[in-house]
């Protein structure tokens, strides 16, 4: 059975909501594989490799884009021909590439995926280009104005905690992404963020301690509560197909009230990409107004919908994948 979901739509707006998006750029080089390989395993493929442009900040540009936002991406690439297609690429779908500093002899990052029968992926990423970013690029994401700002990671973790510090003096809604969560990714938190997401691993190595019970998410709303009572106002443990849960910053008594949104029941192909399109659709909601629960429904809604296909950026949902795959409406109307 699909959910189906009571979320409200953002107000009406005679332009698009604008979102600023720092992180990576990869170009991805995937297989199907019938199942993924152990350590020294050699698993054929039935099927010729994929490759397309990725990177979580560059699939993220695109999933904000297609779900109805005006985005600019910020990051790094390399001067060869595969920053140049990464490049033209996002481009294609609108997104404002004028933030992306081509770095003069450096090879652009590439992401070695593999995808099982079921869905579940490996990745292994050579960063390239994406670990040579820095100050310029703390600059360039707030050069122009925009509603809602995502960092992601796969980038320096001291770019980062730039961004976040610009963010909070200038009072711009940031969204960050720690995945992976990067060594000390705790003391990015401790001056406070906006929103916090991360799935149950990241929220495990921010926390230092695990998340799962008995291989379930029952741990999952403490984690949540945990992460926000370390300095996110808005914290956000991602559950695949089970949903997410949603914690509040505590409250006068310390308490962090926390909210259980459950997720889609959709036929999953291919979870590349899903993580990507939850934390878009969540920054694009944000941006348009619509409230923090019912932003972080329509983000589930999004990642479901991008399990149904195969790809990173091709499976990327537009609002009516959205609706066609979960029967959930998209609440951001269209530009």
């Amino acid at each position: 059975m699909r959910q189906r979901s009571g979320v409200t739509r953002a107000p009406a707006s005679p332009s698009p909501p604008r979102v600023t998006v720092v992180g990576s750029l990869n170009t991805d080089i995937s297989l199907a594989v019938p199942h993924l390989p152990g350590p020294g395993e050699t698993v054929l493929s039935a099927a010729g490799a994929v490759i397309g442009g990725g990177g979580k900040g560059a699939n993220q540009a695109v999933a904000a884009a297609r779900l109805g936002a005006a985005v600019r991406m910020v990051g790094c690439c390399g001067d060869d021909e595969f920053g140049a297609r990464l490049r033209a690429g996002l481009a294609a779908e609108g997104v404002d590439a004028s933030g992306i500093r081509v770095v003069a002899g450096a090879a652009s990052g590439v992401a070695l995926i593999t995808v099982d029968a079921a869905g579940e992926n490996s990745i292994a990423v050579a960063a390239g280009a994406n670990g040579l970013a820095g100050p310029d690029e703390v600059a360039a994401a707030f050069a122009a104005p925009c509603r809602a700002l995502v960092a992601s990671a796969e980038i320096p973790a001291g770019v980062l905690a730039g961004v976040l510090g610009r963010a909070r003096e200038a009072g711009t809604t940031c969204v960050l992404n720690l995945a992976p969560a990067p060594a000390g990714a705790a003391g990015l938190l401790a001056g406070g963020v906006d929103w916090l997401v991360v799935n149950e691993q990241e929220a495990a190595a921010v926390l230092g301690r695990p998340v799962t019970v008995e291989g379930g998410p029952a741990g999952a709303p403490a984690a949540a509560s945990a992460l926000a009572r370390m300095g996110a106002r808005h914290a956000v443990v991602t559950l695949g197909a089970a949903g997410a849960v949603l914690a509040h910053a505590p409250d006068a008594t310390g308490a962090a009230r926390t909210v259980t949104v459950p997720g889609f029941s959709v036929a999953s192909v291919d979870s590349v990409g899903a993580g990507d399109a939850f934390v878009a659709a969540l920054a694009v909601a944000l941006a348009a107004g619509v409230g923090p629960a019912d932003s972080v429904r329509a983000a589930c809604a999004a990642g479901a919908a991008a399990t149904t296909r195969r790809g990173a950026q091709a499976a990327l949902p537009r609002p009516a994948d959205v609706l066609a795959a979960t029967g959930a409406p998209w609440p951001v109307a269209g530009p």
